[in-house]
């Protein structure tokens, strides 16, 4: 080295010494560098520019290294040639710091003295300085915890800015224990090695660092607001579980929260904000949030409603689940409930932005929203008719409800939809002012069920009431009860008892299907719901052949009355007259205490009688109503949508009329009339007592005992009598 490249000391004293301690003593003590390098005036050239290389006792005193001799980190140090060469080769800091990689892997230069290509990017001494390294346990050091921000921020100032905007900054700013600094998260060990790790694993560890604190540190939970159920949601959400099975595009928590701009969702730069939420999904999900940000919901945030949903208000958060999964709400057995009604039920809500509070209500009550509630999955929701995220008002021509478009949204479901299928109210309500149509057929229905069925009741609690007070009399013994004889009346063939079961198992099927439809969770309905989940799909398929069954004893019947004897007899038994009203004021006069005289009654009474011809009538409405509605592609493009609501409305209603009437009507005169209780067997064995003919049908009693056509009692039963007697 010459003398040009040697620095220039300030004083001859300084060389002296130097001189003389080199040769002494080799220069191997901190003493004997500092003999040159404690002389604050000491420089040397490099790259055109002179330096200082003046080394303060007192720095050296402060570092962790106090201990150790400058030649244990300035290796090369030859005491033989003086001056020395102008660069000592640093001594590498993991000679001695063996677990640097572990503590620092996540910026590897920082391991080694050079970066790329020999060229120093970041180094140690970057960031813990030469002499002047201070611990990071050392109130006011660079890594002290209240010093680490801001000597971070000397190299990555723009990251700094962002960071202390962030809801980490402000925790530490208000000193809550717990509150993330810069190597908090690029130091924690769940980060450790990222270099080299495919983007799925570096985001999978990201996910997992995030948890380290919000999850798993129990004083950070208390200091947030977000549950640990919530936030351990999010792997079991559909994008935890995609990012888990190796999807690297799957968001994790850095995607949606951001990473050293994270605030709070109340914060409006939050990413996290409803306004910006958007655009943040959007980010993945860039052709849905085009469609969303055209729709009715989309233009209501745009213009700044705070009402109006974005993609976590109908999808959730952390718990975002695929529409396949029964438990998510966008499910189609959950959007129309879970989604779409707590908005478009709400008064608050409608009364503000002008929109119909009952559509919801509405929908519900169709067919549609009725088979959705019994586990339908294939029926209409919100969702199939207003679309998912291109949801516009019906007026808009584009919309997929607007009338002009009716037919092909309709034809999804229902193939060869025409236009007369938009004729009519989707939403269809009973009021007065929008539907008058079937506000008059429901009302006339609800007085005709409350006439009818009130009247019945009235007349049989009349009738139980004479007939049980009579029935004690007998017993106590104050009257005697008429004696009779031991024939027994054919009231019932076999073909006839073939006819009445037929009726009364479709009857019954009928009523329980049917009305699992429209009371689907009725306690009974769930009940039979929890069976299987097939239920549904049973319940209709069952309720149809019930009603084929019905048709066909009915078409059986008419043939039996038209074309054989018996049939044409009992048709015309069963003709209403005249007597029929008389006999009906008697009874009534009767049981009410007007007048001792019982009527008598031939084969059939008024009771009968009625009972029959309503049954005639109900089964044809029924019938027609009901074939209206399972064909109904068909008929819809005939009479309407109206015409199809009309056909549904008096479904039910005449529904309901029978099964009332056959409740308190049929019931009460086969099981619990006190003079058949427990039951008329007529219709299982064909049979009437001859006391039972007494009672119910005199007249006819009177007739068969003159034609002979009783039938004799069994010989066995006969000779019993006799030994009993």
């Amino acid at each position: 080295m010459t003398r040009r490249h040697f620095p220039l000391f300030s004083n001859v004293f300084s060389i002296l010494i130097f001189l003389f301690t080199v040769s002494s003593a080799s220069a191997q003590t901190r003493e004997d560098c500092l003999a040159c390098h404690s002389d604050p005036d000491m420089t040397m050239e490099k790259n055109g520019k002179e330096r200082s290389i003046h080394v303060a006792e007192s720095v050296l005193t402060k570092s962790p290294h106090a201990k150790l001799s400058c030649v244990a980190c300035h290796a090369g140090f030859d005491a033989e040639n003086i001056p020395h060469k102008e660069t000592i080769t640093p001594v590498n800091c993991m000679t001695c710091h063996a677990d640097a990689p572990r503590k620092h892997s996540f910026h590897p230069q920082m391991v080694r003295a050079g970066g790329k290509n020999g060229q120093a990017d970041v180094s140690c001494k970057s960031c813990h300085g030469t002499h002047d390294v201070v611990s990071a346990k050392v109130a006011g050091s660079k890594f002290h915890v209240s010093k680490v921000n801001e000597s971070c921020s000397t190299c990555h100032a723009s990251v700094s800015r962002t960071f202390l905007h962030s809801a980490h900054a402000k925790a530490m700013d208000e000193g809550i224990l717990g509150a993330p600094n810069c190597l908090t998260c690029h130091k924690n060990d769940i980060t450790k090695n990222l270099r080299g790790q495919t983007p799925q694993e570096r985001k999978v560890a990201q996910e997992k660092m995030c948890l380290s604190c919000h999850l798993d540190d129990p004083q950070i939970r208390a200091n947030t607001s977000p549950s640990a159920g919530f936030i351990a949601a999010y792997e079991h959400s559909v994008h935890g579980a995609a990012l888990l099975k190796g999807n690297e595009a799957a968001a994790n928590c850095v995607d949606c929260h951001g990473s050293h701009e994270v605030n709070k969702g109340t914060e409006p730069t939050s990413r996290v904000h409803r306004q910006n939420i958007p655009q943040t999904c959007g980010t993945c999900h860039t052709d849905v949030a085009h469609d969303f940000a055209a729709s009715v919901h989309g233009q209501a945030i745009a213009r700044g409603a705070r009402d109006a949903p974005v993609c976590t208000d109908c999808h959730g958060e952390h718990n975002i689940l695929s529409a396949s999964n029964p438990k998510s709400p966008v499910a189609p057995l959950n959007v129309s409930g879970q989604v779409c009604s707590p908005c478009h039920s709400s008064v608050t809500l409608t009364e503000k932005y002008g929109i119909d509070a009952n559509r919801f209500q509405t929908f519900s009550d169709s067919y549609h929203g009725l088979a959705i509630r019994a586990g339908s999955v294939a029926a209409a929701n919100c969702a199939s008719c207003h679309g998912a995220h291109t949801i516009l008002p019906s007026s808009n021509p584009v919309s997929s409800v607007h009338k002009d478009n009716l037919a092909a949204t309709c034809g999804g479901c229902h193939p060869g939809a025409n236009e007369r299928f938009g004729m009519g109210k989707v939403h269809v309500t009973s009021d007065r002012e929008e539907e008058p149509l079937l506000y008059w057929i429901e009302t006339a229905y609800i007085i005709l069920i409350i006439t009818v069925v009130g009247g019945m009741a009235a007349h049989n609690t009349a009738d139980f009431i004479k007939k049980a007070r009579r029935k004690m009399k007998i017993r106590r013994g104050e009257i005697t009860e008429e004696h009779t004889g031991r024939g027994l009346y054919i009231r019932m063939t076999l073909s006839e008892r073939f006819q009445h079961g037929s009726l009364l198992v479709s009857f019954i099927l009928l009523v329980i299907t049917g009305f699992m439809l429209r009371y689907p969770d009725a306690w009974w309905v769930v009940s039979i719901r929890n069976l299987s989940d097939s239920v549904f799909d049973l319940r209709g398929l069952i309720h149809r052949i019930a009603a084929v069954v019905m048709v066909a004893a009915s078409l059986y019947h008419v043939w039996y009355l038209g074309f054989t004897q018996r049939g044409r007899a009992l048709l015309r038994d069963l003709m209403p007259r005249l007597q029929d009203l008389g006999d009906a004021k008697a009874v009534l006069k009767y049981n009410f205490g007007f007048s001792k005289i019982k009527p008598k009654f031939g084969r059939f009474s008024y009771i009968e009688k009625s009972e029959y011809w309503a049954l005639v009538w109900g089964t044809m409405i029924m019938a027609v109503t009901g074939v209206i509605m399972w064909f109904d592609n068909t008929f819809m493009g005939l009479f309407t949508k109206l015409g199809w609501d009309i056909a549904r409305t008096i479904h039910f209603y005449e529904a309901w009329l029978a099964t009332l009437s056959i409740i308190v009507w049929h019931f009460y005169y086969v099981m619990f009339n006190p003079d058949t209780y427990p039951m008329n067997m007529a219709w299982l064995t064909g049979n009437l007592t001859e006391s039972e003919m007494a009672e119910e049908h005199p007249l006819e009693l009177e007739k068969v005992k003159k034609e002979g056509t009783m039938v004799e009692i069994s010989t066995k039963e006969t000779n019993d009598d006799k030994e009993t007697t």
